[in-house]
C-alpha cells in the first residue's frame, strides 16, 4: 500500500481562478467531464456543508474516496473527491473552495487529461 507521501506527491497544487479562465477557453463549458481533487478543509471550516455545498449549489455528483480527519477534529481534514459535471460546474466549485481559502491538489491541471 503506498505512503501518504507518495499518494500526496501525485497530486498538485492548482490555482482555480487561473485555470478556469485558461480552461473556458480550451474546453467546451457545457462538456460533461470528471475531475479527481484532494482538499485540505482547514478546522475553521468543520462546521460548514462543504461537501454538501459542493453537491446542492454547484450541481456536481461528488464520489468521497477517502477521508482523513482526527477523531477530536482538531486538526485540519483531507477530503480525496471524485467530482462528476460539467466544465462550468467543476470550475465554478473550484473557484468557491479557492474563495474559501481551500487548498486543491490535482494531479492534473490539464482539462483533456482530467478524466480518469
Amino acid at each position: 500500500m503506498p505512503t501518504s507521501n507518495q499518494i500526496e506527491s501525485a497530486f498538485q497544487p492548482i490555482h482555480p481562478k487561473r485555470d478556469a479562465t485558461e480552461a473556458s477557453n480550451i474546453v467546451p463549458d457545457d462538456r460533461p467531464t470528471q475531475t479527481r481533487i484532494r482538499i485540505k478543509i482547514p478546522q475553521k471550516y468543520h462546521q460548514e456543508p462543504v461537501i454538501s455545498r459542493l453537491i446542492s449549489d454547484h450541481k456536481l455528483t461528488v464520489n468521497l474516496n477517502q477521508a482523513l480527519l482526527g477523531a477530536n477534529a482538531s486538526n485540519d481534514g483531507w477530503f480525496d473527491l471524485d467530482l462528476q459535471g460539467s466544465n462550468r460546474q467543476i470550475q465554478s466549485a473550484l473557484i468557491y473552495l479557492a474563495e474559501m481559502d481551500i487548498e486543491i491538489w490535482s494531479k492534473s491541471t490539464d482539462p483533456e487529461e482530467e478524466i480518469w
